[in-house]
């Protein structure tokens, strides 16, 4: 980070831990004796004129209680700002008289601290970007964090381009999901659908369709992060939630595709006819629907007839789906929801492969995913991790099954495993590690990835 966004985290920092000591009921000489670090050292530290050593944080928090937020704030100095998996969704900002900025930082306990800068101030720390983890995703200078701000203070006048940035912000969430997976997101995604709610619960009625519309889209979102954790129950809720909200404003096609979702929630718990029956009804759904959704559908109807072993109902499904898309490639309008517009025979194809694998296949699978994940960029993480623990699965299926290629595979998705939190790629390398352990327990190969798999 450059000296400008050094200097504005250190002025943050020592008022949030003046504002936190107040409140704490601690002198300066107090907390010398608390964190053993000099108080004349801390009075400068408060005064914006130095820059405390992060060794140093871990107590000083402990003693005001700030629930790690001053270790938080600290970390923002370094040259890679934010210590993993922390973030602040909660925090926000006021403008006043266009001259200052206060921002709004929670403790993990819910208290609120208050941080005044100058406009200047706040300029350095979101250009040296150490607000990336504090701010809204997405903010990119002072006139747009204002206009959010406006929002947010005035919930009745709600902006079209305030509802332009939110959904320019759940295009970003959906990229960001294929490298981070579900751990990183959870938090900011429902601190943002509370942010919506707050704005539709105070519309006047008959003005809050576009907000009911784009919160359908957040729960939606929100139901799929929780599926990727492996939590159904939080994973149905959400997607009922997202429901509710789209048949408030005869959003038909976002009612369908929520059909869709809801059968592959079933996959979570191998409900083979509810995968069928719910992705069915998609189709049946009353009003105007892409065509490109009526595939979706299709597809996912597939994957209950693979999980029964009909290898014949599977291959129809998958023609019909590649027959639509290939006829209606681009047929999908701006407020169909963010899956849609990615959804293509790539796609199709991709998904595709578990089917194969299940129905008896696997050489046809393996094919597709070598081919899939050689096109993918290396960094989607999530993704990459989730297929290649498909692939490892995969090859022990084959004529002629490979445990150590599949045993060196698992190994390289742990990684990703293990940062993103998804329950898909978890899912998969235990099924792998039964398997290994079940055909080839003499394997050193197997031993390995057993050891790794468990730690």
């Amino acid at each position: 980070m450059d000296s400008g966004g050094v200097d504005a985290v250190r002025q943050v920092f020592g008022l949030a831990l003046r504002q936190l000591r107040t409140q704490a009921g601690l002198s300066l000489r107090a907390l010398d004796r608390a964190s053993h670090y000099d108080y004349s050292r801390l009075s400068r530290v408060e005064n914006g004129e130095h820059l405390i050593d992060p060794a140093y944080v871990p107590a000083i928090d402990a003693a005001v209680g700030a629930g790690g937020l001053l270790v938080f704030l600290r970390s923002l100095a370094q040259d890679e700002p934010g210590p993993g998996p922390m973030t602040l969704p909660n925090a926000g900002l006021r403008v006043h008289d266009g001259n200052s900025v206060m921002l709004e930082l929670r403790t993990p306990d819910g208290r609120m601290v208050r941080v005044s800068l100058s406009r200047r101030e706040f300029t350095q720390l979101l250009a040296g970007g150490a607000l990336r983890a504090v701010l809204p995703a997405g903010i990119g200078d002072l006139d747009q964090a204002e206009r959010v701000s406006t929002v947010l203070q005035e919930p009745r006048r709600v902006d079209p381009q305030v509802l332009d940035y939110f959904t320019t912000l759940l295009a970003e969430h959906f990229t960001a999901d294929k490298m981070l997976g579900p751990r990183q997101l959870l938090g900011p995604v429902h601190a943002q659908i509370d942010v919506l709610d707050g704005l539709r619960r105070h519309a006047r009625p008959g003005t809050a369709e576009p907000l009911l519309r784009l919160l359908a889209q957040y729960a939606e979102f929100a139901g799929w992060l929780h599926q990727d954790t492996g939590d159904a129950t939080a994973a149905m809720y959400w997607s009922d939630r997202a429901t509710e909200w789209a048949q408030a404003v005869g959003d038909y096609q976002m009612v369908a595709y929520l059909l869709v979702r809801k059968s592959n929630i079933a996959l979570l718990d191998d409900d083979a006819t509810a995968v069928v029956e719910l992705a069915v009804a998609a189709s049946r759904v009353p009003g105007p629907v892409s065509p490109k959704l009526v595939a979706l559908a299709s597809q996912q109807e597939t994957r209950g007839w693979a999980m029964r072993g009909d290898a014949h109902r599977f291959r129809a499904n998958i023609d019909t789906a590649g027959e639509l898309l290939r006829r209606h490639p681009d047929d999908v309008d701006q407020t169909a929801p963010v899956y849609l517009h990615h959804y293509d025979l790539g796609t199709l194809e991709e998904q595709s492969a578990s089917g194969y694998r299940a129905c008896g296949q696997a050489e046809t699978a393996v094919a597709i995913l070598e081919r899939k994940i050689a096109q993918m960029p290396t960094h989607l993480h999530r993704d990459q991790g989730h297929q290649l623990a498909k692939l490892a699965n995969t090859v022990l299926g084959t004529a002629q099954p490979d445990p150590e290629r599949a045993a060196a595979l698992g190994l390289g998705c742990l990684p990703a495993a293990r940062a993103t939190g998804s329950a898909r790629i978890a899912k998969e390398l235990r099924t792998l590690d039964a398997t290994l352990c079940s055909r080839w327990a003499n394997l050193p190969a197997t031993a390995e990835f057993h050891q790794a798999l468990a730690a």
